[in-house]
Protein backbone atom coordinates (compact mmCIF):
# COMPACT_ATOMS: atom_id res chain seq x y z
CA UNK A 1 0.00 0.00 0.00
CA UNK A 2 1.30 3.34 -1.44
CA UNK A 3 2.27 5.24 2.32
CA UNK A 4 1.12 8.94 0.97
CA UNK A 5 2.80 12.38 2.22
CA UNK A 6 2.20 13.50 5.74
CA UNK A 7 2.05 17.01 5.00
CA UNK A 8 1.30 17.79 9.12
CA UNK A 9 5.22 16.97 9.57
CA UNK A 10 8.04 19.66 9.48
CA UNK A 11 10.52 18.28 7.12
CA UNK A 12 13.86 17.56 8.19
CA UNK A 13 16.32 20.82 8.23
CA UNK A 14 20.00 20.52 7.81
CA UNK A 15 22.16 22.89 9.90
CA UNK A 16 22.41 25.93 8.46
CA UNK A 17 25.49 26.70 6.33
CA UNK A 18 27.93 29.61 6.62
CA UNK A 19 27.54 32.70 4.37
CA UNK A 20 30.71 31.52 2.21
CA UNK A 21 29.22 28.43 1.84
CA UNK A 22 25.82 29.06 1.36
CA UNK A 23 27.05 31.50 -1.40
CA UNK A 24 28.56 29.26 -3.33
CA UNK A 25 25.32 26.46 -2.98
CA UNK A 26 23.46 28.68 -4.37
CA UNK A 27 26.05 29.43 -7.61
CA UNK A 28 26.26 26.01 -7.94
CA UNK A 29 22.21 25.03 -7.77
CA UNK A 30 21.85 27.58 -10.52
CA UNK A 31 24.05 26.53 -12.64
CA UNK A 32 22.07 23.61 -13.22
CA UNK A 33 18.81 25.42 -13.94
CA UNK A 34 15.99 24.53 -16.54
CA UNK A 35 14.09 27.31 -17.89
CA UNK A 36 10.51 27.24 -19.32
CA UNK A 37 8.69 29.18 -21.60
CA UNK A 38 5.20 29.40 -23.19
CA UNK A 39 4.80 30.38 -27.66
CA UNK A 40 8.50 32.36 -27.75
CA UNK A 41 8.70 33.98 -31.06
CA UNK A 42 12.23 33.63 -32.76
CA UNK A 43 13.31 37.02 -31.55
CA UNK A 44 12.88 35.69 -27.62
CA UNK A 45 14.77 32.54 -28.57
CA UNK A 46 17.42 34.55 -29.95
CA UNK A 47 17.54 36.74 -27.31
CA UNK A 48 17.67 34.13 -24.91
CA UNK A 49 20.43 31.78 -26.81
CA UNK A 50 22.81 34.81 -26.05
CA UNK A 51 21.74 34.75 -22.29
CA UNK A 52 21.44 31.75 -21.15
CA UNK A 53 24.05 29.27 -20.61
CA UNK A 54 25.07 27.04 -24.17
CA UNK A 55 22.71 23.37 -23.76
CA UNK A 56 20.61 24.68 -20.79
CA UNK A 57 17.23 22.57 -21.26
CA UNK A 58 14.23 24.92 -22.25
CA UNK A 59 11.33 23.32 -21.72
CA UNK A 60 8.14 23.97 -24.54
CA UNK A 61 4.95 24.78 -22.66
CA UNK A 62 2.27 23.00 -24.10
CA UNK A 63 -0.82 24.74 -25.48
CA UNK A 64 -4.54 23.18 -26.47
CA UNK A 65 -5.16 23.59 -30.21
CA UNK A 66 -1.76 24.24 -30.83
CA UNK A 67 -0.04 23.60 -34.55
CA UNK A 68 2.68 20.52 -34.41
CA UNK A 69 4.01 22.44 -37.13
CA UNK A 70 4.52 25.50 -34.86
CA UNK A 71 6.25 23.36 -32.05
CA UNK A 72 8.51 21.48 -34.43
CA UNK A 73 9.75 25.26 -35.46
CA UNK A 74 9.98 26.37 -32.23
CA UNK A 75 11.89 23.32 -30.80
CA UNK A 76 14.01 23.81 -33.91
CA UNK A 77 14.39 27.82 -33.09
CA UNK A 78 15.85 26.90 -29.71
CA UNK A 79 18.33 24.19 -30.93
CA UNK A 80 19.62 26.54 -33.57
CA UNK A 81 19.51 28.75 -30.47
CA UNK A 82 22.12 26.18 -28.85
CA UNK A 83 19.95 25.54 -26.47
CA UNK A 84 18.19 22.19 -25.52
CA UNK A 85 14.82 21.89 -26.65
CA UNK A 86 12.14 19.98 -23.94
CA UNK A 87 8.62 19.76 -25.83
CA UNK A 88 5.75 19.08 -23.54
CA UNK A 89 3.94 15.86 -25.00
CA UNK A 90 0.34 16.68 -23.37
CA UNK A 91 -1.47 13.42 -23.72
CA UNK A 92 -5.04 14.12 -23.99
CA UNK A 93 -4.68 16.70 -26.84
CA UNK A 94 -3.99 14.32 -29.02
CA UNK A 95 -6.49 12.18 -31.39
CA UNK A 96 -5.08 9.15 -31.04
CA UNK A 97 -1.28 7.61 -31.05
CA UNK A 98 -0.32 8.05 -34.56
CA UNK A 99 -0.75 11.78 -33.98
CA UNK A 100 1.42 11.37 -30.98
CA UNK A 101 4.02 9.45 -33.51
CA UNK A 102 3.62 11.79 -36.30
CA UNK A 103 5.17 14.61 -33.92
CA UNK A 104 7.63 12.87 -32.24
CA UNK A 105 9.14 11.40 -35.38
CA UNK A 106 9.43 15.34 -36.74
CA UNK A 107 10.66 16.40 -33.31
CA UNK A 108 13.26 13.97 -33.14
CA UNK A 109 14.20 14.42 -36.79
CA UNK A 110 14.08 18.14 -37.48
CA UNK A 111 15.45 19.42 -34.26
CA UNK A 112 17.02 16.49 -32.66
CA UNK A 113 14.43 16.08 -29.42
CA UNK A 114 15.65 13.14 -27.30
CA UNK A 115 14.07 14.00 -24.00
CA UNK A 116 10.14 15.75 -23.55
CA UNK A 117 8.09 16.39 -20.84
CA UNK A 118 5.22 13.98 -20.57
CA UNK A 119 1.56 15.08 -19.13
CA UNK A 120 -1.47 14.31 -19.17
CA UNK A 121 -3.12 17.53 -20.03
CA UNK A 122 -5.62 19.66 -18.19
CA UNK A 123 -8.65 19.58 -21.05
CA UNK A 124 -11.97 17.96 -19.27
CA UNK A 125 -12.57 15.99 -22.41
CA UNK A 126 -9.85 14.28 -24.35
CA UNK A 127 -9.31 14.94 -28.16
CA UNK A 128 -9.91 11.61 -29.37
CA UNK A 129 -8.37 8.50 -27.80
CA UNK A 130 -5.58 8.82 -25.66
CA UNK A 131 -6.74 9.00 -22.22
CA UNK A 132 -3.53 9.88 -20.63
CA UNK A 133 0.45 9.91 -20.34
CA UNK A 134 0.39 6.27 -18.72
CA UNK A 135 -0.73 5.41 -22.15
CA UNK A 136 1.86 6.82 -24.03
CA UNK A 137 4.54 5.23 -21.80
CA UNK A 138 3.00 1.75 -22.67
CA UNK A 139 2.61 2.28 -26.38
CA UNK A 140 6.54 2.32 -26.89
CA UNK A 141 5.81 5.26 -29.52
CA UNK A 142 8.77 7.21 -27.26
CA UNK A 143 11.54 4.87 -27.68
CA UNK A 144 10.44 4.29 -31.20
CA UNK A 145 11.10 8.24 -31.86
CA UNK A 146 14.34 8.63 -30.04
CA UNK A 147 12.62 9.23 -26.90
CA UNK A 148 15.12 8.15 -24.07
CA UNK A 149 14.20 10.79 -21.05
CA UNK A 150 10.79 11.95 -20.34
CA UNK A 151 9.84 14.41 -17.55
CA UNK A 152 6.83 13.71 -15.55
CA UNK A 153 4.78 16.18 -13.09
CA UNK A 154 5.09 16.78 -9.87
CA UNK A 155 2.61 18.41 -7.41
CA UNK A 156 4.25 19.40 -3.90
CA UNK A 157 1.22 22.05 -3.32
CA UNK A 158 -1.59 19.64 -4.43
CA UNK A 159 -3.19 19.07 -7.97
CA UNK A 160 -6.41 21.23 -8.92
CA UNK A 161 -8.54 18.45 -9.90
CA UNK A 162 -6.78 15.36 -8.53
CA UNK A 163 -6.65 14.04 -5.00
CA UNK A 164 -3.42 13.66 -3.42
CA UNK A 165 -3.60 10.02 -3.26
CA UNK A 166 -4.43 9.69 -6.97
CA UNK A 167 -1.85 12.12 -7.99
CA UNK A 168 0.80 10.00 -6.14
CA UNK A 169 -0.08 6.94 -7.44
CA UNK A 170 0.22 7.80 -10.75
CA UNK A 171 3.43 9.64 -10.53
CA UNK A 172 4.71 5.99 -8.73
CA UNK A 173 3.24 3.94 -11.12
CA UNK A 174 4.50 6.12 -13.95
CA UNK A 175 7.89 6.02 -12.93
CA UNK A 176 8.13 2.50 -12.72
CA UNK A 177 6.60 2.10 -16.32
CA UNK A 178 9.25 4.49 -17.74
CA UNK A 179 12.03 2.88 -16.22
CA UNK A 180 11.02 -0.94 -17.38
CA UNK A 181 10.37 1.11 -20.91
CA UNK A 182 14.37 1.90 -20.84
CA UNK A 183 13.52 5.25 -20.38
CA UNK A 184 15.40 7.50 -18.03
CA UNK A 185 12.56 9.55 -15.88
CA UNK A 186 13.20 12.61 -14.06
CA UNK A 187 10.37 15.15 -12.35
CA UNK A 188 9.39 18.53 -12.61
CA UNK A 189 7.50 20.21 -9.95
CA UNK A 190 4.99 22.59 -10.29
CA UNK A 191 5.57 25.95 -9.32
CA UNK A 192 5.30 26.63 -5.28
CA UNK A 193 5.36 29.68 -2.87
CA UNK A 194 6.90 27.92 0.47
CA UNK A 195 9.38 25.59 1.31
CA UNK A 196 8.29 23.44 3.43
CA UNK A 197 6.26 21.26 0.90
CA UNK A 198 8.81 21.25 -1.35
CA UNK A 199 11.15 19.56 1.21
CA UNK A 200 8.15 17.41 2.59
CA UNK A 201 7.35 16.54 -1.12
CA UNK A 202 11.07 15.24 -2.14
CA UNK A 203 11.63 13.35 1.63
CA UNK A 204 8.57 11.53 0.48
CA UNK A 205 10.21 10.37 -3.06
CA UNK A 206 13.51 9.48 -1.32
CA UNK A 207 11.67 7.18 1.68
CA UNK A 208 9.84 5.31 -0.99
CA UNK A 209 12.95 4.56 -2.61
CA UNK A 210 12.44 6.49 -5.40
CA UNK A 211 15.89 8.68 -6.99
CA UNK A 212 14.88 10.19 -9.53
CA UNK A 213 16.29 13.85 -10.58
CA UNK A 214 14.22 16.63 -9.50
CA UNK A 215 13.72 20.13 -10.91
CA UNK A 216 11.73 22.25 -8.64
CA UNK A 217 9.36 25.09 -10.21
CA UNK A 218 9.94 28.69 -9.60
CA UNK A 219 7.85 31.62 -10.90
CA UNK A 220 10.37 34.02 -11.81
CA UNK A 221 10.33 37.36 -11.02
CA UNK A 222 6.82 39.32 -11.56
CA UNK A 223 4.50 41.37 -9.84
CA UNK A 224 2.82 39.58 -6.75
CA UNK A 225 -0.49 39.86 -8.46
CA UNK A 226 0.80 38.07 -11.87
CA UNK A 227 2.31 35.42 -9.03
CA UNK A 228 -1.01 34.96 -7.81
CA UNK A 229 -2.71 34.65 -11.36
CA UNK A 230 -0.90 31.95 -12.12
CA UNK A 231 -1.12 30.38 -9.17
CA UNK A 232 -4.89 30.66 -9.92
CA UNK A 233 -4.87 29.18 -13.34
CA UNK A 234 -2.63 26.35 -11.96
CA UNK A 235 -4.20 25.29 -9.04
CA UNK A 236 -1.36 26.77 -6.49
CA UNK A 237 -3.73 26.81 -3.38
CA UNK A 238 -2.28 27.09 -0.09
CA UNK A 239 1.00 28.52 -0.49
CA UNK A 240 -0.33 31.28 -2.44
CA UNK A 241 -2.41 32.04 0.24
CA UNK A 242 0.34 31.53 2.64
CA UNK A 243 2.24 33.80 0.08
CA UNK A 244 -0.52 36.45 -0.05
CA UNK A 245 -0.67 36.98 3.61
CA UNK A 246 2.60 37.08 4.34
CA UNK A 247 3.35 39.64 1.76
CA UNK A 248 0.80 41.67 2.47
CA UNK A 249 -1.19 42.08 -0.35
CA UNK A 250 -2.85 45.28 -0.96
CA UNK A 251 0.26 47.32 -0.29
CA UNK A 252 2.80 44.68 -2.79
CA UNK A 253 0.35 44.11 -5.35
CA UNK A 254 2.36 45.61 -8.12
CA UNK A 255 5.88 45.90 -6.48
CA UNK A 256 8.30 42.83 -8.62
CA UNK A 257 9.00 39.87 -5.96
CA UNK A 258 11.31 37.65 -6.80
CA UNK A 259 11.80 33.75 -5.42
CA UNK A 260 15.25 34.05 -4.44
CA UNK A 261 14.31 33.22 -0.75
CA UNK A 262 12.39 30.09 -1.75
CA UNK A 263 15.72 29.34 -4.10
CA UNK A 264 18.40 30.16 -1.29
CA UNK A 265 15.99 27.57 0.94
CA UNK A 266 16.02 24.59 -1.14
CA UNK A 267 19.23 25.28 -2.55
CA UNK A 268 21.05 24.86 1.10
CA UNK A 269 18.40 22.31 2.47
CA UNK A 270 19.56 20.46 -0.61
CA UNK A 271 23.34 20.99 -0.32
CA UNK A 272 25.57 18.13 -0.52
CA UNK A 273 23.18 15.61 -2.22
CA UNK A 274 21.14 15.08 0.91
CA UNK A 275 17.82 14.82 -0.63
CA UNK A 276 19.70 13.39 -3.99
CA UNK A 277 19.86 15.36 -7.55
CA UNK A 278 17.90 18.57 -7.44
CA UNK A 279 18.15 21.67 -9.16
CA UNK A 280 15.27 24.57 -10.05
CA UNK A 281 13.21 24.90 -13.08
CA UNK A 282 12.65 28.73 -13.52
CA UNK A 283 8.44 29.43 -15.20
CA UNK A 284 8.77 32.65 -17.51
CA UNK A 285 6.17 34.18 -16.00
CA UNK A 286 7.62 37.93 -15.62
CA UNK A 287 8.72 37.99 -19.15
CA UNK A 288 11.05 35.59 -21.13
CA UNK A 289 14.31 37.73 -21.63
CA UNK A 290 14.51 39.17 -18.33
CA UNK A 291 13.60 35.99 -16.23
CA UNK A 292 16.58 34.77 -18.22
CA UNK A 293 18.62 37.55 -17.14
CA UNK A 294 17.69 36.92 -13.54
CA UNK A 295 18.39 33.28 -14.09
CA UNK A 296 21.97 33.63 -15.01
CA UNK A 297 22.99 36.47 -12.71
CA UNK A 298 23.18 33.99 -9.98
CA UNK A 299 25.91 32.16 -11.95
CA UNK A 300 28.03 35.29 -13.97
CA UNK A 301 27.33 38.09 -11.52
CA UNK A 302 28.63 39.26 -8.15
CA UNK A 303 26.28 37.03 -6.18
CA UNK A 304 25.46 38.67 -2.83
CA UNK A 305 23.59 37.68 0.71
CA UNK A 306 20.83 39.69 1.55
CA UNK A 307 19.76 39.89 4.94
CA UNK A 308 15.89 38.71 4.50
CA UNK A 309 17.20 35.76 3.51
CA UNK A 310 17.41 36.03 -0.17
CA UNK A 311 20.46 37.36 -2.86
CA UNK A 312 20.98 39.32 -5.32
CA UNK A 313 23.28 39.17 -8.26
CA UNK A 314 25.20 42.76 -9.45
Amino acid sequence: MLQMIDTSRAPKMPPPLDAGTARQRVIDFMREASFEATRPSNADIRTIGGILNRGMPVYLTALPGRDPTELVATAMSVREAGLEPVPHIAARHFEDMRAIDRLLGRLNAEARVTRVMLIGGDTGTPAGSVLDAQQVIDSGVLQNNGICDIGLPGFPDGHPVLSDDEVECSLVTKLAAAQSAGLEPHIVTQFCFDVPPILRWIEWLRDRGLHVPVRVGFAGPTSLMTWLNFARKCGVRASAEALAKRSGLIKQAFRTVAPDPLIRQVAEATAGGRLGDVSPHIFSFGGIASTARWTMGPVTGDLRLTPEGGFTAE
